[in-house]
């Protein structure tokens, strides 16, 4: 059987029988439930299955149990990255212990970045606001 198949099949296997802590994120995200986010879960990329990816904004998350190998994730991670995802990665006992934290560092991580060339707003305070509000003939707004 070729690899590429072996993948598929061990993710359909996987979804119909998640771990612990997946089931618990998959009722958090599933159905748009987050920001309207859409997530799926056990999701093949290329020799590696992603425990959730959003595909809009190409992120991956990582339920990470007790028996990863921060070895083999940072090759993994690097190969996604590569591919133009961003792997976000909680341990199970975060997920049980603070969801709301995960669910934050996910809603984070799908906002788009500040364009470069963004500047703050005029501060009032160094005179730098609205002209027309300060001059005499008009009361501050």
């Amino acid at each position: 059987m070729p690899a590429s198949h072996r993948i598929l099949g061990r993710a359909r296997a996987m979804r119909k029988a998640p771990a612990f802590h997946e089931a618990i994120l998959w009722k958090l995200l599933r159905d748009r439930r987050l920001a309207h986010l859409k997530f799926r879960r056990q999701v093949p990329l290329g020799r590696y299955i992603a425990d959730f990816l959003c595909l809009e904004h190409r992120i991956i998350v990582e339920a990470d149990g007790p028996l990863h190998d921060p070895v083999k994730d940072a090759e993994r991670d690097a190969w996604l990255n590569g591919q133009g995802f961003r792997v976000l990665r909680f341990p199970n006992a975060t997920i049980l212990a603070s969801p709301g934290l995960v669910l934050t560092a996910i809603l984070d991580a799908a906002r788009p970045p500040p364009h470069p060339s963004a500047s703050p707003p005029p501060s009032p305070a160094r005179g730098e606001g609205n002209l027309a509000a300060a001059s005499p003939d008009r009361p501050p707004t």
